[in-house]
């Protein structure tokens, strides 16, 4: 099961901040990656259009929806792994419309899961999320603590893990789940807590955030994604569920303070009622534990959250005119 990139690799959600840092990374590694990405007319690649053209102009680019079971199975063909990070994220949104993001995150999830097996793919690794376990009940959070489903976002992505689960146990379907902690870096956008802090801070005037005391163990993007490769070429991952976080934890408020430094000016934050979640919704600690990768995947975390806001504001600052950094976006 070592060849797992012996051929074409699809992946999902190649367009977005993830997935255009993976396939980025895959290309560069010598991988051939065919890229799945969501239909529109003007062939618009997302973030992959921040890649270098040369990189770009490699990829096999396939448009079309998670939720249209025969493009996905004709995406799928050929390939020997599958990497799916296609769905929809934004938790605010799944406030707004659940059905929508349980369609694509669970429907989405099963049309791959059912084109993997149609198609004999050799591996499938699915990617899920630190939001299903809700605020920690004990931390630092294994891979056996409790599943909370706080936002119809995290919903969706517990039962996608049950489809791959249930894929697994019922058809040998060779899949492992992957939890990743908090992740930024270039290219996410203000969606996300630290662009939304750097944005803001580089703009000037007051920050509107929401609460300043959930705690939250942020990944750089580019070990999440190493996270992701290293998981694929373990033979010993498959059917398991394995965290990716750096098990270390600090406040939205240490992140405000963090970043104030790097910007070099004093941040005064303002409280958005609006950014606020309900409360039996928010999510107060994430803190991974992420033994389990090192053993079975010798992965850990390199990039510390300091050098890694310092790369976002050095990426930010050029690209200020990409992002409304007072308009909040769901």
């Amino acid at each position: 099961m070592s060849g797992w990139s012996d051929g074409p690799v699809l992946v999902t959600g190649a367009g977005g901040f993830i997935g255009s840092h993976l396939t980025e990374h895959l290309v560069a590694s010598g991988v051939e990656v065919r890229a799945f990405l969501h239909y529109n007319s003007r062939n618009d690649p997302g973030l992959l259009a921040d890649v270098p053209a040369g990189v770009l102009a490699g990829i096999d680019k396939r448009f079309g929806d998670l939720r249209d079971s025969d493009t996905v199975r004709r995406a799928a063909n050929g390939t020997t792994c599958i990497f799916n990070l296609g769905a929809l994220i934004g938790i605010p949104y799944s406030y707004q419309s659940p059905r929508d993001v349980v369609d694509t995150n669970m429907i989405g999830t099963l049309n791959v899961l059912e084109a993997a097996r149609e198609n004999d793919v050799g591996r499938v690794i699915q990617i899920s999320t630190s939001e299903v376990y809700g605020t920690a009940i004990y931390a630092p959070i294994d891979e056996k603590h409790p599943l909370q489903g706080q936002s119809p976002y995290s919903a969706s992505k517990i039962g996608a893990e049950k489809l791959a689960e249930s894929f697994f146990r019922s058809f040998e379907l060779p899949v492992t789940v992957i939890r990743p902690f908090n992740n930024f870096g270039p290219r996410q956008s203000t969606r996300a807590l630290i662009p939304t802090v750097i944005s803001q801070a580089l703009a000037g005037g007051e920050l509107r955030l929401g609460s300043l005391a959930p705690k939250r163990d942020f990944t750089y993007v580019a070990d999440t994604v190493r996270g992701f490769t290293a998981v694929a070429g373990s033979d010993r991952a498959v059917g398991e569920t394995i965290n990716l976080g750096t098990g270390t934890e600090v406040s939205i408020g240490d992140v405000v303070s963090m970043v104030s430094e790097l910007v070099g000016r004093e941040l005064v934050v303002k409280q958005d009622p609006q950014r606020l979640r309900p409360k039996a919704s928010e999510v107060g600690r994430l803190l991974c534990d992420a033994s389990k990768a090192a053993e079975l995947c010798d992965w850990r975390a390199e990039i510390g959250l300091e050098e890694g806001l310092r790369r976002v504001v050095e990426w930010m600052a050029p690209n200020l005119a990409r992002f409304e950094p007072t308009v909040y976006g769901v």
